[in-house]
């Protein structure tokens, strides 16, 4: 066997192959054929899927520095090492179906890498250098043990399909909102009780005309203002145009079947290709310690952020909320960057609400911070009941900013 992997390694160096199969060889350790003198200069794909690898070594990059695709599948490598992140032309790394405990940060370092596949493993956290990787268009992290996701995955900006099934993920870090390139979301069977009040979506358009200068000029001399009389008159007259908010055309398929706590879908759902199953499991509300809206006999779970629930009755806005809407508006029009605001400034959950609201109105993608207003319509009352054919009891909701909106969504439409 020995001498049959020798001979496969000098012929592929001989005749400069680019393209190396070693799967189902039994191998423990990597061939020291491969790092031999200068390594296979020439080499892009490398296959060495179903061995019995425990690590990588540190030298890969030297002897293979122009490896584009490594496809390590059902080994039992524990650790991603350091070295890995010298291999700048790589655009495929698969591990999974390790033993996988730690991915290391210099993972970040793969600038060209497109697909990424950590399916299997034991991980537990992801490093934030995950967000570095701006080619990124596949990260399968199934069948681990992530309690939660970093929130700098936001920052890959060419993410399509993302998986985390079968993890504990309780909660989606609501920044994900942010991936303007997502197509298909999988997050079945984890422990999620609510999803993000937004869908992915791009950054916001605004007028070349600012609120501020509407506000200064439009505003005619008047007696000294409260605080509150200068906020309601700069809420109206903002022209600022954000257009597409909270309705991505990219974002097609999500899947979240067997989230038992699940119980609502946030209502720009609706037109997606949605799995639910397994959703919606009769259970006690005080077994979730979160922020519940109820409607009849039905109850949905609202993200941990949210402060405060409106309803139809509720005409004014809380002064807090009126603030932040104003803020929001007055950075991205006027100065268009929030990095010009400082924790001296706000408090540090403030501006982190400023830089990633809490989500953007169903009907008019108006910003919110700290209340919502909620909707629900049962999936089973809705056209799509019969796709579904009694799996599930989730209803969507819609989350909306003011009392009009409110009474005016129509999920339908």
């Amino acid at each position: 066997m020995a001498s049959e992997l020798c001979k496969t390694i000098s012929v592929a160096r001989l005749e400069k192959h680019k393209n190396l199969f070693l799967n189902y060889r039994n191998l423990h350790h990597f061939p020291l054929e491969l790092l031999k003198d200068e390594g296979l200069q020439y080499l892009e794909r490398l296959y060495m899927k179903r061995n019995s690898l425990t690590t990588l070594p540190e030298n890969l990059a030297q002897k293979l520095p122009n490896l584009v695709e490594l496809y390590l599948h059902s080994n039992n490598i524990v650790v991603v090492p350091e070295a890995i992140g010298s291999l700048v032309k790589l655009q495929c790394l698969d591990l999974s179906d390790n033993a996988l405990e730690i991915v290391c940060p210099e993972i970040g370092r793969l600038r060209a890498l497109r697909h990424l596949r950590l399916a299997n493993n034991q991980l537990q956290f992801l490093p934030p250098e995950v967000g570095d990787l701006k080619e990124l268009q596949t990260l399968d992290i199934s069948t681990n043990r992530l309690l939660t996701l970093p929130e700098r995955l936001h920052l890959c900006l060419s993410l399509q399909y993302l998986t985390v099934d079968r993890n504990r993920l309780w909660c989606v870090p609501r920044h994900l909102c942010q991936l303007p390139s997502l197509n298909e979301l999988s997050m079945a069977g984890n422990r999620l009780a609510f999803l993000p009040l937004d869908t992915p979506h791009p950054h916001p358009k605004v007028t070349t005309q600012t609120c501020i200068y509407h506000f200064l000029v439009e505003m005619e001399p008047v007696p000294v203002l409260t605080p509150y009389q200068v906020i309601a008159r700069m809420m109206q007259s903002m022209l600022v145009v954000n257009e597409d908010l909270g309705r991505s055309r990219e974002l097609q398929y999500v899947y979240v079947d067997n989230n038992i706590h699940l119980k609502g879908l946030p209502s720009y759902l609706y037109n997606k290709v949605i799995g639910c199953s397994g959703c919606g499991a009769p259970i006690q509300v005080s077994e979730v310690k979160l922020l519940s809206f109820s409607s009849g006999q039905l109850t949905v779970f609202l993200p941990a952020e949210v402060k405060a629930i409106g309803t139809e009755h509720d005409h004014v806005l809380p002064l807090q909320e009126l603030a932040m809407r104003s803020l929001y508006h007055t950075y991205h029009s006027f100065l268009k960057d929030l990095n010009f605001l400082s924790p001296i400034s706000l408090p540090r959950s403030l501006l982190e609400l400023l830089h990633c609201p809490l989500g953007h109105c169903h009907r008019c993608s108006e910003p919110m911070f700290t209340i919502v207003y909620p909707k629900l319509f049962p999936l089973r009352e809705t056209p799509m009941a019969g796709l579904h054919q009694g799996r599930t009891t989730v209803s969507f909701v819609a989350y909306c900013c003011s009392t009009q909106c409110l009474q005016t969504f129509d999920l339908l439409s």
